[in-house]
């Protein structure tokens, strides 16, 4: 981590009404992890939580040919997530949000920075008590680490598996699954509740990425970017025997080129362009998130913010031309965090330097603030 826990704690301030439940807002109870001598061996057992933690990073945005700017993503979304009020448990204390801190890459040191950010994601997951892990990017290059500290968690798949590093577009099994808008996607029932069952051996657990974007970031490059994290995915998971579950909502086709299609068909990746999801409206996105979490054992969720229209979120690398609106892509994080299994989410390409009047970095603390209330039943 670069940041000491006393500037962290800086981020963390905004309006006080008074204290108890009844005035409790984000910037009041967050626990900075380290603040003034605290360490892990001090926390409290198994206290139910939700981690936080950043990863300052736009070298994989810059080796994409995108704007940079994305590292101070991290501090922008703590700052608008400071202020939103808190209800249920978490303002009264009963589910903590406890903020690890911030990995970040070092100049063009993109691999390093990726390692060091899966190491705190894997021990954020490892906590006693968490009920969720959220990653504040970044560039989308997060999603890899965010993948290598899954699978190398007690909640992944198999630790010390898939930890290579090279980019390139994946060897994958399966045939494409192009789903037209109100159709769903995946079938089976799943497991009833969030963490993976603890009788269930690493082998046996049954994962999946669902990635709100319109790109599908199965680039074929020389080097890992922002555009290459599923494309490494599908190559780690077939060489640990494994098929990457892979699902994105959101897809601009003007966006993506036929070779990126061809790739996902290949791979067998779901998808919903953003005119589909559009055509399908809230319950028809709620249903077929629904359907790909139903089949799996522990669910990934990755928000490229540049998935919404540019007018909502004008501060990414690529704004939208059409995008998905904003209610859409909250009925998709409200339905992959009420499914139960729901273990990590990643919020990623905010640039506040191309921010206006800081839209896109407050129309990402909703998702969040969305997510982390659905999954501990923090409603009023």
């Amino acid at each position: 981590m670069t940041t000491t826990p006393a500037e962290m704690a800086e981020h963390w301030s905004g309006r006080h009404d008074g204290d108890g439940p009844e005035h409790a807002r984000w910037h009041q109870l967050v626990q900075v992890m380290g603040l003034h001598g605290h360490d892990e061996a001090a926390e409290p057992a198994a206290e139910p939580h939700v981690a936080l933690l950043g990863f300052r990073s736009e070298e994989g945005v810059r080796r994409n040919q995108g704007r940079v700017g994305a590292a101070e993503g991290p501090v922008a979304l703590r700052r608008a997530l400071a202020p939103l009020a808190l209800h249920g448990p978490l303002a009264r204390g009963e589910v903590g949000l406890h903020d690890l801190g911030d990995a970040e890459t070092l100049g063009e040191e993109l691999e390093a920075g990726q390692a060091a950010a899966a190491e705190l994601t894997a021990r954020a997951l490892d906590r006693p008590g968490s009920r969720l892990t959220v990653v504040l990017g970044g560039g989308h290059e997060t999603a890899w680490s965010s993948y290598l500290g899954l699978v190398g968690s007690r909640k992944g798949p198999g630790a010390g598996t898939g930890t290579g590093t090279g980019a390139g577009a994946g060897t994958g099994a399966g045939t494409g699954t192009d789903t037209r808008a109100g159709t769903g996607t995946g079938t089976g029932t799943g497991a009833a509740a969030g963490a993976a069952d603890p009788g269930m051996t690493s082998a046996e657990r049954r994962w999946g990425v669902l990635n709100l974007d319109a790109h599908f970031d199965l680039r074929d490059e020389p080097q890992p970017t922002s555009g290459t994290p599923f494309a490494q995915m599908a190559e780690a998971e077939e060489a640990a025997g494994r098929t990457l579950h892979y699902a994105v909502l959101g897809i601009a086709e003007p966006s993506n080129t036929g070779a990126l299609f061809a790739t996902a068909r290949r791979l067998g990746v779901q998808w919903w362009t953003d005119e589909q999801c559009l055509a399908a409206g809230a319950d028809g996105i709620r249903d077929v998130v629904a359907q790909f979490a139903a089949d799996l054992d522990v669910l990934y969720l990755t928000i490229d913010l540049d998935v919404l229209p540019a007018a909502v979120a004008p501060g990414v690398s690529a704004p939208a031309a059409y995008g998905v609106p904003l209610p859409l892509i909250a009925a998709a994080v409200q339905a992959a965090a009420s499914s139960g299994k729901l273990a990590l989410l990643d919020v990623v390409e905010l640039n506040p330097a191309l921010d206006i009047e800081g839209r896109t970095a407050r129309a990402a603390a909703r998702l969040i603030d969305d997510a982390v209330r659905t999954v501990v039943g923090g409603s009023a």
